[in-house]
């Protein structure tokens, strides 16, 4: 999907049909034919475009002569197939010309049609240096909020264990751990492109939009911390719930071995006089009620036994 999009001096947001100079060129998984067409349009390679769409590919910062390339991860929830939804990240390129800001993306994202739909304050096309940092503070915005809704979830489902130890729990606290992983990993390598960035090497940096790069590397950072803070807590909750698990089993196997030990001597009784052979009481008329008095006492004498060191 190819759009073109530009904003006048008063902020709206326009559809343009042709590239103009100021637009801003919105991809979300291009056809090789689109690829080609921005491409000759921007005078860029075509790798600045190919690159992003590899769902592999780390986030970094590259100047050509062409232009300025900056790869960042983003986070996006995905269904899961569940009533939880998955949490990954997946490149965002963003390339800056002279005349054209260009973003690719495999996805749309809320976080790109926050744009598109004018939910972002002060934004223009053309203004690429300030919209290079508005997205990577709104990006920073949305790995904070998504950290939340792990918090959030994670919460839920600790109750949810409490209440009943199955196996859809433990895989979804998995899963969140996994997205914690990849968001910590996401926002360092992010961290070290907005460094990068502030150096003012790469990209024009502009006095009024010092601020916003500040907030931009804050945002960042607390993400960061709160990812390292998080992981820990799944982890252990995941290490506490298996050893209740296992510790559960344990309970039950123990209760099950006291139960058949306490049943082994009324059985090993009834084997005895089932068998063909002279035993006592066999001519006895109280020769049942004595086995079976017997047979009590020794399974009652177990059972207080096995009570007292707390086995039942």
């Amino acid at each position: 999907m190819l759009k073109i999009y530009r904003s006048n001096t008063q902020g709206q947001l326009a559809l343009m049909n042709e590239y103009i100079k100021g637009t801003w060129i919105h991809l979300i998984n291009p056809t090789e034919e689109e690829i080609d067409d921005v491409v000759k349009a921007a005078e860029i390679p075509s790798y600045f475009i190919k690159d992003p769409l590899d769902e592999e590919e780390k986030s970094r910062i590259e100047k050509e002569d062409e232009g300025t390339l900056i790869i960042i991860d983003l986070p996006i929830m995905t269904p899961n197939g569940t009533k939880r939804e998955k949490f990954i990240t997946i490149p965002l390129g963003i390339i800056v010309t002279r005349d054209f800001l260009i973003t690719v993306c495999l996805k749309e994202t809320p976080i790109l049609e926050d744009f598109t739909r004018k939910k972002v304050k002060n934004f223009y096309t053309f203004m690429k240096t300030r919209f290079v940092l508005q997205l990577l503070h709104a990006v920073s915005t949305y790995y904070l909020a998504y950290l939340k809704q792990i918090n959030r979830k994670t919460n839920e489902i600790e109750k949810e264990l409490r209440q009943s130890l199955k196996n859809q729990e433990l895989f979804s606290l998995l899963n969140l751990q996994k997205s914690l992983v990849y968001f910590t990993t996401s926002l360092k390598t992010n961290q070290v492109v907005t460094q990068k960035i502030s150096r003012g090497q790469h990209l024009r940096l502009y006095e009024q939009d010092q601020e916003l790069l500040e907030d931009v590397i804050i945002e960042n950072r607390q993400a960061i911390e709160m990812a390292e803070i998080y992981t820990p807590i799944v982890s252990g909750l995941m290490d506490t719930f298996a050893s209740v698990i296992s510790n559960n089993v344990n309970n039950v196997m123990k209760i099950l071995t006291s139960l058949t030990i306490i049943l082994t001597f009324p059985i090993m009784i009834a084997s005895v006089y089932g068998m063909n052979i002279p035993i006592p009481f066999q001519r006895s008329p109280h020769a049942f009620a004595v086995i079976m008095i017997v047979s009590i006492a020794l399974s009652s004498i177990t059972t207080f036994v096995f009570w007292k060191k707390r086995y039942l």
